[in-house]
């Protein structure tokens, strides 16, 4: 398969991209939403400091949570 193949829309192979890269999307916007909220409730007392690398990890870590929420729900239960 070549790549111009799968940015044709002839078929649905280009909205199933597109899809797909709209949830990547709001999954990366929630989960930088829910780094800054563990960022904000670890660094409350400030004796400790969220690294960049701390925070990049919750990033990845809730991206696949929630991929697996969202494959979970529209995958069927």
């Amino acid at each position: 398969m070549k790549l111009l193949t799968l940015l044709e829309v002839g078929d649905l192979t280009g909205l199933f991209v597109f899809i797909i890269g709209i949830v990547l999307i709001v999954l990366f916007v929630i989960s930088m939403f829910v780094a800054a909220i563990v960022q904000i409730i670890y660094e409350w007392d400030n004796k400790r400091k969220f690294s960049r690398g701390q925070f990049w990890r919750t990033v990845l870590i809730s991206m696949l949570v929630c991929g697996l929420i969202s494959g979970f729900v529209c995958g069927g239960m």
